[in-house]
């Protein structure tokens, strides 16, 4: 009997801040000091303006205090000591090769911490692949920082304009600020209007901005607090995904999807790259889901299968009930018996259909351990494998078959 099980994606966010032997005193160390129950470090009082963000990532493990009980929210936080963090905090595909700064050496304590934050977007180096690991990090480089590697992009650069300090921005760094701004990741105290970016992120800075980068993401639940800057723009008041738009998408778990012509197949595709308006607007951030179904279609090229969305998932959790569709995709491939599984799929996830009739034809024992997409299949399985001497399948590539063009016009509200 084939063994057919349902393929299961799950995905976890490492919620630890640490740093690495050696370095100055750690936002999070290997082991916490105070237990993980109503924690409370000596100099982070109730009434401190970063308590809420400081307790809920201790409770979470994500930091940790001092061996004396103390959390020390004043203290600077360098380069190095905010890339560990970055890796820790948040668990992201690479989106670009490493590189090799001049000044962190492969035995420095924070190079592979460097490393991965490069590599995820996060930071990158100054001219000549300079780092400067011992620099103290800048409020400015840690909002930037946080709306760059999470690809955070602005409805408009006025969103800056908020603060009474915007003239002092660096110039790089306007519209992240601004997207940075609009996604609530900006925590100012004493006063919500003075951003003072230039000036060196404390402990408490760089816990308050992570904590509400990852509350963004719905990694976090959110907290109360009166020092979250809040904007509202007339252009992200409301935004409108117009018939017609098309979204690239990605599918995260396979090179190819091989199912029946007559199998339905529920599946998760990923936006590929953040869909914007005419106005630079982004109506759809990159890494939002779509979730939908292939099912059997038919075009002038003859019968196939199409993509058929259904929900759109943003990032911020949100759903929005979409219509949009790939083309018909009527690319086939016939299995014979004595064919080899292993050298024809490689890479590929099979719809338990597909599956099912595969193994019937070849008897290959192999995909007894291969995972599948549970789906369904029309009429009797035995009436489309043809004289149980060969099957026909259809074969998706996800990176040039699924691109989606939306049907019917949505609303999409902040």
């Amino acid at each position: 009997m084939l063994n057919i099980r349902r393929f299961q994606t799950t995905t976890a966010l490492l919620l630890t801040l640490g740093m690495g032997a050696g370095a100055i005193a750690p936002l999070a160390t290997p082991t916490p000091v105070v237990a993980q129950t109503q924690i409370q470090f000596t100099d982070v009082s109730s009434s401190h303006w970063a308590s809420q963000f400081i307790a809920s990532l201790a409770q979470r493990n994500v930091i940790a205090g001092f061996p004396d009980g103390s959390f020390r929210p004043d203290e600077p936080v360098t380069r190095a000591q905010y890339a560990a963090m970055v890796r820790k905090a948040f668990n992201q595909s690479s989106i670009r090769s490493g590189t090799s700064f001049v000044d962190v050496p492969a035995n420095f304590w924070a190079t592979s911490a460097i490393d991965e934050a490069y590599r995820m977007g996060f930071l990158s180096g100054y001219p000549n692949n300079v780092f400067q690991p011992n620099q103290n990090i800048p409020r400015a480089q840690v909002l930037v920082s946080l709306a760059n590697g999470l690809d955070y992009q602005a409805s408009t650069v006025t969103s800056a304009n908020f603060y009474s300090d915007a003239g002092a921005i660096p110039n790089y760094a306007v519209r992240s600020i601004a997207a940075a701004t609009e996604q609530r990741l900006v925590v100012n105290y004493p006063n919500l209007e003075v951003l003072r970016p230039n000036q060196t992120a404390t402990r408490a800075d760089v816990a308050a901005f992570i904590y509400q980068a990852l509350a963004s993401r719905n990694q976090v639940a959110a907290v109360p607090s009166p020092y979250i800057v809040q904007v509202q723009t007339a252009t992200t008041a409301q935004s409108t995904l117009s018939s017609g738009t098309r979204i690239p998408v990605t599918y995260a778990d396979g090179d190819r999807i091989v199912l029946l012509p007559d199998e339905t197949l529920p599946l998760t595709l990923q936006v590929a790259d953040a869909v914007t308006d005419s106005r630079g607007q982004v109506l759809i951030p990159r890494n939002s889901e779509v979730v939908g179904e292939l099912r059997p279609a038919t075009s002038s090229s003859g019968a196939g299968s199409q993509f058929v969305a259904q929900t759109l998932v943003l990032e911020n959790g949100r759903r929005v009930n979409i219509q949009a569709q790939s083309g018909v995709i009527t690319t086939t491939e016939t299995i014979r018996r004595g064919a080899s599984i292993g050298e024809i799929f490689a890479g590929a996830v099979l719809g338990s259909g597909a599956s099912a009739a595969i193994g019937s034809v070849t008897g290959d024992e192999e995909l007894q351990t291969w995972e599948v997409l549970t789906g369904t299949v029309a009429g009797a399985l035995g009436g489309l494998v043809l004289g149980r001497e060969r099957v026909e399948v259809i074969s998706v590539n996800p990176s040039t078959d699924l691109a989606l063009t939306v049907s019917q016009s949505v609303a999409l509200s902040n």
